[in-house]
């Protein structure tokens, strides 16, 4: 009886699912909520916003490799912010500086790679129509796309946007008559923020509810691919972090406009004293940095469960350490909640109070080091494929480890004191968290862009691409290490000043803009074969990389509902490849273990009486299935 009901009910979905009510362009493109539309939006805006962010690195490098440079052919461009004589305003350098901190920890690396595929692949790799709420998720892209225009505007004010590095400490950010910076501009950073992270929050509740609710049949926690934990665990440090940002921004915004003094204390403008007393710079600090520091692996997570996924399925071997992997994201996740003082080492800590902030920051390197041991187990003797993705992971790898071991440098204390604020740190980040997180956005879109827009991307410019890019940040990223031992600040106009940093820094610096021009240029080869293959691309095979997760299950274009009849159920793990005795090299999750009896291993074969069980479970209900 109950397998009637089963069936009932899966033909009524499947009916609800085939014949959906024709929609407008607007409805279907625009204000939709297929997670799969939701994820391009995501993906594009990103990508948009990447080119925003990297130009400006670029001009503010200019700067620092050739001091004092003309810039009139970008007057067009940047209009007032250059002089008479052509040279960047300084006032405007911290600005570009500001925003492009802004801009890719936040609009590319948090919304562009955790929005575009935490929406894309959850639903199609647990087995779910949709996402929990599709109107919720709808509304957190276009909070996102709100926040991403009132920070845009803020570029086109006459005092321009906001300019006290992206972490717009205050008193500078809380004190409109500081500088230019810190006036309307901060202000429209403050409220893009805050819609920002209305935006995160919304849909990290759809990412949790999704993934612990409507999993279907036969998935259980000990199935989910890797991707899945990572999206998973990046939801909930979001959910905990984002808000205590929130706080910060607004107690800032009281102090800005409302009279109050949470984080300002006898200050002084133009020899004139400000009325304000008893507030503390460092209370931002400490809200700020207790979302900064989680924020590391918001972005660093979607990466390495992307890059665990590739990896796996180019090796043509199981991932080394299934368990192991996740214990060690659920052990990089807590720990990232402890070790945020790390950042604050030079604010006048209590030294014992910076030495447990040290061991703990030293201890988060231990789950980071087994991901990336795991990571090279499954390379070793796998029978590697080296598609576009593929390369990306690799390098990803690469950047984790080299960009790590310079954490360690940097969370030891004595250390830190000397190299806080120089171009140490600046190499340090982008390595580890900058570059390795652009890599899995890279090695994700060539990896599910087949099962986005139903067409491959072209390898060859893909290879061109990879190597141009992952020379080419070494290139930038390298030698900063160097320039920041020997003392070079952050955030400085220019070095020029004295006689013995121009014979330091002069040839370094300049070999980095010039690294870093040509690693910007070869971005534009992406853009090219991402717009061209989304038109013109070689149509995509149904399984093109022979994966065994369960997307490449659906249509090649799927609808709204992702499969058109019953949705399959999952009877292994996501990481059955080069099975001895199988007739391929790989096994999808949908296959029972009663049609592999010559690849089943003892335990497995146990598992077969269990396939009944599971094809009973009614997994088709409204709750479970939303549409």
């Amino acid at each position: 009886m109950a397998t009637v009901e089963t069936n009932l009910t899966s033909s009524v979905h499947v009916e609800e699912h085939e014949h959906h009510e024709p929609q407008s362009f607007w409805r279907k493109y625009i204000f939709s909520e297929d997670h799969k539309t939701i994820a391009k939006q995501y993906l594009i805006s990103g990508i948009f916003w990447a080119v925003i962010g990297i130009s400006f690195s670029v001009i503010f490098r200019l700067q620092l490799g050739f001091p004092g440079i003309k810039l009139e052919f970008l007057r067009p461009i940047l209009g007032h912010y250059l002089n008479e004589s052509g040279n960047l305003d300084p006032d405007f350098y911290l600005a570009l500086v500001t925003m492009h901190g802004t801009i890719m920890v936040f609009f590319v690396l948090t919304a562009g790679l955790s929005g575009t595929f935490s929406n894309f692949l959850i639903p199609l790799q647990v087995g779910a129509r949709d996402m929990a709420s599709g109107f919720l998720n709808m509304l957190s892209y276009w909070f996102f796309f709100l926040a991403s225009v009132i920070m845009f505007a803020s570029l086109f004010l006459e005092s321009g946007p906001a300019a006290g590095g992206w972490v717009v400490y205050p008193p500078l950010s809380a004190l409109p008559q500081a500088h230019k910076g810190s006036e309307l501009g901060m202000t429209l950073w403050l409220v893009s923020m805050a819609l920002f992270i209305v935006s995160q929050l919304l849909g990290g509740i759809n990412y949790i509810t999704t993934v612990i609710n409507l999993r279907t049949r036969g998935m259980s926690f000990s199935k989910l691919p890797l991707t899945i934990w990572a999206f998973f665990l990046t939801a909930v440090l979001g959910l905990i972090s984002f808000p205590v940002l929130l706080s910060a921004a607004l107690l800032l915004i009281f102090d800005r406009s409302f009279g109050t003094s949470f984080y300002l204390s006898e200050i002084f403008i133009n020899g004139e004293a400000l009325p304000n007393v008893g507030g503390s710079p460092i209370l931002f600090q400490h809200l700020f940095w207790f979302l900064g520091h989680p924020e590391v692996y918001i972005v660093m997570l979607p990466a390495l469960g992307i890059t665990s996924e590739i990896i796996a399925v180019n090796s043509r071997k199981p991932i080394f350490g299934y368990r192991a992997m996740i214990a060690s994201m659920l052990g990089i996740a807590f720990l990232a909640f402890i070790v945020w003082a790390h950042h604050m080492f030079v604010t006048g800590m209590n030294p014992f109070l910076g030495s447990i902030f040290m061991f703990l920051t030293l201890i988060i390197a231990v789950p980071s080091a087994v991901k990336a041991f795991n990571y090279i187990t499954t390379l070793w003797r796998g029978n590697l494929r080296f598609t576009p993705a593929m390369l990306f992971s690799i390098g990803l790898v690469s950047f984790f480890i080299s960009g790590g071991v310079t954490g360690i440098i940097l969370g030891n204390s004595a250390l830190d004191i000397q190299l806080h604020d120089t171009y140490f740190v600046v190499a340090h980040f982008h390595l580890v968290m900058g570059a390795s997180s652009a890599f899995g956005l890279l090695a994700g879109v060539y990896q599910w862009f087949p099962k986005m827009f139903g067409r491959m991307m072209n390898e060859k410019l893909g290879y061109i691409h990879f190597w141009f890019t992952f020379i080419g940040i070494y290139m930038v990223f390298f030698p900063m290490h160097y320039i920041g031992i020997a003392g070079f600040p952050r955030r400085y106009y220019a070095f020029t000043s004295y006689e013995f940093t121009k014979n330091v820094f002069s040839d370094l610096n300049s070999f980095v803009t010039i690294a870093a021009i040509i690693t910007f240029s070869a971005q534009f080869l992406f853009l090219f074969n991402f717009i061209y293959s989304m038109f013109r691309g070689r149509r995509s095979p149904q399984n093109p990389w022979k994966a065994n997760t369960l997307e490449w299950t659906a249509p090649i274009n799927p609808g709204h509902g992702n499969w058109p009849g019953e949705i399959p159920a999952v009877y292994r793990w996501p990481y059955d490849y080069s099975k001895p005795g199988a007739k391929e090299d790989f096994i999808p999750q949908n296959v029972p273990y009663s049609q592999t009896p010559e690849s089943n291993l003892p335990h497995e074969n146990e598992l077969i009486a269990l396939e009944k069980e599971i094809e009973a479970q009614n997994f088709n209900d409204q709750f479970k299935q939303p549409h």
